[in-house]
């Protein structure tokens, strides 16, 4: 039986996740007003997985993770309002080791929990199988700007009419996960990176800018009908989906609404089937990342079939395994990396030998 410690200053909110737990999971329960109660119940009650609310009395969620992390590291799911404040803490509290977060019904709680309850249940479900990831507290820091300051393979714009694009799909696990690879990205690199990753529609802005203060590329949220450029990463905006076609010359990322038949969003199934309805299959890498289910496994394992080039994250280092996984499973990853990995293999792919580039001038 999975136990499940509920750390939330709401009695209502309290109340409701204690019921979708033990009606439709079968946990075992106990409730925790804030963070210091919460901290006591690490010992007394050893849970399997946390849910922990972010603003509370006496000790913030924030601190009370940093602790659990220290203390006795657990797979915390966050309770994160959806406005730009909650997005913020909860890249904070992603970055400090949580696994993943539930968005805080807005308005009235009792007559809108029951539109998140399957969320709830998925994520804590998912949670008791995550691997726990480290905090990217100093050294993560100071490892992260080695690697951007070392030097990397060089890469040249591609010619007229050859350029490619990069497509990297993640879920639960994702933000830690893209903050290691996309500042390793050297600042030519030379095609567009275009991401699905699954989550809300707040939240998007909010992360793209975070990501941008860390890389050397550029990156956006694709908001509306965006040009593809080398050097830059669009991130899908959430609960919407992302397509790429061309527009007379160029090649453009347009965001559209979520289609039906899409079980997430972004969808990264969709994002690729359109990318291979526009680009050459050798045009295009596709990097499939932690996250449950297998969103964009089979569109992937096409491109690979097609000819071209795909990476799934390795189990090691993913917080779940179940997307590159099931790549792996179907025969369509042509590399299996680690995450610290993916950045250094992309440049590699794209590089240009600097004799040869010397080579070609003087001729």
């Amino acid at each position: 039986m999975t136990r499940v410690l509920i750390v939330d200053d709401s009695a209502l909110m309290r109340r409701h996740l204690k019921d979708i737990l033990e009606r439709r999971c079968g946990c075992e329960v106990m409730l925790a007003r804030n963070g210091v109660e919460g901290l006591a119940a690490l010992e007394s009650f050893d849970p399997d997985v946390i849910t922990l609310d972010i603003n509370m009395p006496e000790m913030d969620g924030l601190t009370c993770l940093s602790r659990i992390m220290t203390l006795r590291p657990k797979p915390v799911v966050m309770v994160s309002s959806l406005t730009e404040n909650g997005a913020e803490a909860t890249f904070q509290a992603l970055a400090l080791g949580a696994v993943d977060y539930i968005h805080k019904p807005e308005g009235t709680i009792s007559l809108n929990v029951d539109r998140i309850e399957q969320e709830i249940i998925d994520k804590v479900a998912a949670a008791t199988q995550a691997r726990l990831r480290r905090a990217r507290g100093l050294a993560g820091r100071v490892r992260s700007a080695a690697r951007a300051a070392a030097p990397t393979p060089a890469v040249a714009p591609p010619p007229p009419g050859e350029c490619g694009l990069v497509i990297i799909g993640v879920s639960t696990g994702g933000p830690g996960t893209l903050e290691e690879i996309l500042p390793a990205l050297p600042a030519n690199f030379p095609w567009p990176v275009v991401v699905a990753q699954h989550m809300p529609g707040s939240f998007t802005a909010v992360f793209a800018r975070r990501l941008d203060a860390m890389c050397q590329v550029r990156v956006v949220e694709a908001s509306g009908q965006m040009p593809l450029e080398p050097g830059v990463v669009y991130i899908a905006k959430g609960d919407a989906d992302m397509v790429v076609g061309r527009r007379a010359t160029r090649y453009v990322v347009n965001p559209m609404p979520s289609g039906p038949q899409f079980l997430w969003h972004p969808s990264v199934a969709r994002l690729v089937e359109s990318a291979l309805h526009t680009f050459a299959p050798d045009r295009l890498i596709g990097v499939l990342l932690t996250g449950m289910g297998d969103d964009g496994a089979a569109a992937m394992t096409e491109v690979k079939r097609r000819g071209g080039r795909t990476i799934a994250q390795d189990e090691a280092s993913c917080v779940i395994f179940g997307m590159p996984g099931e790549l792996v499973r179907r025969g369509g990853a042509n590399l299996v990396l680690p995450a610290d990995r993916i950045a250094l293999q992309l440049t590699s792919w794209l590089a240009v030998k600097e004799e040869g580039r010397r080579g070609a001038r003087q001729t």
